[in-house]
């Protein structure tokens, strides 16, 4: 009977069949412990020379890492660890015999790696981080679908961006002039809202930015809800209970896979409801009582700005510094409008700020989700994209969804690698995607 190792548990002192992968193998005099993977798990078999024939016994002499096999044994509890499953193998198959692997338990370098990213991601580490990824995904997915949310699948060629145009891929469509590689599904997805009340996409997106920190790559995936008749308030609401769920569901169903990433749990188990809540403001006076500067880059170096200036966006020591005090998501709102984008709405009480939040991860990991109240009043909505100086002719289909019963309406935007990161307490986001594309590599 063939078995997936996950399910290993379920067929104590019964007889399976496991198609997989040699991970490692050591050998004790008349014993062999050929350690087993198959996507799903990793197990120990035990290879008696007293139990199996002697062709069997020649066969597990030949494998070499990542030789691909069929073996049959009985399931056996470990005798000395709890939870944990042994194969007494009575048989075996070869079903073929890799040449020397390329990766090996020695230190390599990130460069060599990501360049055999296509063997890298057999690794227990990066196995780990990719099903928690999809841990991530399903429930997101259960979470919209629980809720009443509608898939809307918004499209990835564009004739005009959200923000304008200086960060994004940009090829020739035919004959009607340039498309660009979409950023966000947004603008689509606010159609899809009025049109059925509660939508959200989740697909690549791609960004243009010749950027190398930790937290950045160039195509990435986005998850990004609207919501008819929703204002900021309701939109931090959501937010912060879909996160709980979340962070708790993968907590509760990928534990094993945390512990191989030596993930402190007790940090997440503390993701709930509810969150800190601070304005831009607060957050300004957080920098200014910690000294954080602004860093401006100019001809002769960077210059050091103190105290932070209001009206500057953060970046990652400022974003830090503001939720060091706090162990859990700390959403940051009402910012400035003239750093948000155009389709934000102004605050009815202040036409300087914009109804957006930002939520910032704990543990130095910086934003996660960017959203707001969308600007529902034609003229206003006309204005901005006069003053970002964005071509009305393309956003005439959007300027429809206010001629045409307009209403109140919230979303945001939710990057999941740099969910993935977090979760998973990774140094750099290369390693939340499969195969990550950045301003230095699109191999393999």
């Amino acid at each position: 009977m063939w078995v997936y190792i996950e399910k290993i548990s379920e067929y104590v002192e019964k007889e399976v069949t496991i198609k997989g992968w040699l991970y490692n193998i050591r050998s004790a005099g008349k014993l062999m412990f050929p350690i087993l993977r198959d996507g799903t798990g990793m197990i120990q078999g035990v290879v008696s020379k007293k139990d199996v024939t002697e062709k069997v016994w020649e066969s597990f002499g030949k494998l070499t890492q990542e030789s691909s096999v069929i073996v049959t044994g009985k399931v056996s509890k470990h005798p000395k660890k709890e939870n944990v499953y042994e194969l007494q193998i009575s048989d075996m198959e070869i079903v073929s015999i890799s040449e020397p692997y390329p990766i090996t338990p020695k230190e390599h370098g990130i460069d060599f790696l990501a360049d055999k990213r296509h063997l890298w991601i057999r690794s227990p580490r990066q196995a780990a981080i990719l099903r928690v990824r999809n841990e991530i995904i399903q429930s997101i997915r259960e979470y919209m679908y629980n809720n009443g949310f509608i898939l809307f699948d918004t499209p990835i060629f564009t004739p005009n961006a959200c923000e304008g145009t200086s960060t994004l891929f940009s090829t020739d469509y035919f004959d009607l002039g340039k498309a660009y590689l979409s950023q966000s599904g947004q603008l689509y997805a606010e159609s899809g809202a009025m049109a059925l009340g509660k939508v959200y996409t989740l697909g690549p997106t791609f960004r243009a930015e010749n950027s190398m920190t930790r937290r950045h790559i160039t195509e990435f995936w986005m998850m990004e809800p609207e919501m008819a008749y929703f204002d900021l308030d309701d939109d931090m609401n959501m937010i912060e209970d879909f996160l709980e769920y979340v962070v708790q569901r993968v907590i509760k169903n990928k534990r094993a896979e945390l512990e191989i990433l030596e993930r402190d749990v007790t940090k997440l188990e503390k993701v709930k409801k509810p969150f800190p809540r601070i304005t831009y403001n607060e957050a300004v006076e957080i920098l200014r009582q910690k000294d954080v500067p602004l860093i401006k880059k100019t001809a002769n170096g960077e210059e050091q700005i103190r105290p932070f200036p209001w009206g500057e966006d953060f970046g990652a020591p400022h974003e830090e510094a503001i939720v060091e005090n706090y162990d859990k998501p700390v959403m940051v709102h009402r910012w400035p409008a003239h750093a948000k984008a155009f389709y934000m709405k102004r605050d009815p009480e202040n036409p300087d700020i914009a109804l957006g939040v930002d939520v910032l991860a704990p543990e130095g990991f910086g934003e996660i989700i960017g959203g707001s109240q969308r600007e529902d009043n034609l003229d206003y909505l006309l204005e901005r994209i006069k003053e970002h100086e964005l071509p009305e002719s393309e956003f005439q289909w959007y300027l429809d969804l206010r001629r045409y019963g307009s209403v109140p309406h919230s979303g945001f935007g939710l990057g999941i690698e740099r969910l993935v990161s977090w979760i998973c307490n990774l140094e750099h986001i290369r390693e939340a995607i499969p195969y990550a594309r950045r301003p230095n590599r699109i191999r393999p």
